[in-house]
């Protein structure tokens, strides 16, 4: 195999040449110069698995994003990944740091709900990322804040300033961000200590038997599916949950339509996916959320509103003495002779998920602050559209979302 060659063996600028790894090197700083000796023994290997074999602490990708840069010189010449060594060749690998992440201005559009010298609060639309992430580098809350000119705490992470706590990327609503750094330790710890009110408004499959509940089920990685969390009542081919916290999440049935439950959701903890794991965990996952077990497109009709878990079950699992929801009587179309059909509901393309207010106290003042999101109109479309399938009064959901609207 090839070897790093020695001190005597290496050109006079580079006789103090470090061992080949991919050393943490500060932004600013000189790259760090390696070269190696491809022996006979290499013959026919692969330039990148050369390298990647003789620097350990450099993966594949590293490798090839070196290479690619014109960093990699095969005998003083710019080389491609995928060239053969023949042996004797010497490699020189010039590991340029990577600059420091960094989050981006881009010109989006904003509602912003409420503004003061230290916070701001916004109402983020459905399918916008908080920050960026995997799979998202741009087009995220932090991109369009930092393209209003917004002044953003700096004490945290670099990819996400002002972010005190988020929202998922299909979640609508309130969202609240601090512009210093005492602002954000302010909320931060009012986070902690559970001292913010957060409330949702979810529409979830099935019909909830009680008027309301309170579940208090832990949440953790799902050792399974990685992009999905999981309360420790799963039981996944014997892996446990990993890392499971505690928490509780508070519900109150605001109507129910046909077979599904429109509810408020008081959020005690802030878990990963908490409603909608929470939700999932009782068989009433939150309309159009695919990941939890969702139906893609909702079936309405006479035999659908059976669609469900046992009665007794929930009550059991709830926990709740409540006497159940009245149902609402069936509803014929055309007369009495006319029975109402089945129908399927296009898919909501977003889960049926909204942040609609978030109370918290001012951190300078301490002043109570109660900011209110409206519901957005695809998902009043799809309540009219649902409730024009069942034969179900529009005014009566309004009603029951007042305040909300």
């Amino acid at each position: 195999m090839g070897r790093a060659l020695s001190e005597t063996e290496l050109d006079p600028p580079l006789l103090r040449c470090p061992p080949c790894y991919n050393l943490a090197v500060a932004a600013g700083s000189q790259p760090e110069m390696h070269e190696l000796l491809a022996l006979d023994t290499d013959a026919g290997t692969r330039l990148d698995r050369f390298v990647a074999a003789h620097c350990a602490e450099l993966s594949r990708s590293r490798v090839q994003e070196l290479i690619d840069g014109g960093l990699v010189l095969v005998n003083g010449k710019a080389a491609k990944s995928a060239q053969k060594l023949h042996g004797g060749e010497i490699i020189t690998v010039r590991v340029q740091p990577r600059p420091a992440p960094h989050a981006e201005a881009e010109a989006i559009p904003l509602e912003v709900l409420y503004e003061d010298e230290d916070v701001i609060a916004i109402n983020k639309a459905a399918g916008m990322a908080v920050h960026a992430g995997a799979g998202n580098v741009s087009g995220t809350l932090v991109n369009a804040l930092l393209g209003r000119g917004q002044a953003l705490s700096q004490g945290g992470d670099p990819l996400r300033p002002g972010i005190v706590h988020r929202l998922d990327k299909e979640t609508s609503g309130v969202i609240l961000v601090a512009k210093n750094d005492a602002a954000h330790a302010k909320l931060g710890e009012a986070f902690r200590q559970r001292a913010i009110k957060k409330t949702y408004i979810a529409l979830v499959q099935g019909v909830l038997s009680e008027k309301s509940g309170r579940i208090e089920l832990a949440i953790g990685r799902d050792p399974i599916h990685r992009t999905r969390m999981a309360t420790q009542r799963k039981s996944w081919h014997g892996a446990a949950v990993a890392n499971a916290r505690e928490a509780r999440t508070d519900w109150k049935a605001l109507a129910k339509i046909d077979s599904t439950t429109l509810v408020e959701v008081q959020l005690h903890t802030g878990r990963t996916h908490q409603v909608r794991v929470h939700f999932s965990a009782l068989k009433h996952p939150v309309v159009g959320d695919t990941l939890y077990g969702a139906a893609r497109e909702l079936s309405v009709g006479p035999s659908s509103a059976l669609v469900g878990p046992d009665e007794g079950r929930r009550r059991e699992k709830h926990g709740s003495k409540d006497p159940p929801l009245p149902r609402e009587s069936d509803v014929r179309v055309g007369g009495a002779a006319g029975a109402r059909e089945k129908v399927t509901l296009a898919p909501l393309g977003r889960n049926f998920l909204h942040a609609a207010k978030l109370g918290f106290a001012q951190p300078r003042t301490g002043a109570w602050i109660e900011v209110r999101a409206a519901l957005p109109g695809e998902l009043r479309d799809y309540l009219k559209r649902l409730c024009d399938a069942a034969g179900e009064p529009q005014s009566r959901i309004d009603a029951a979302l007042a305040g909300y609207l």
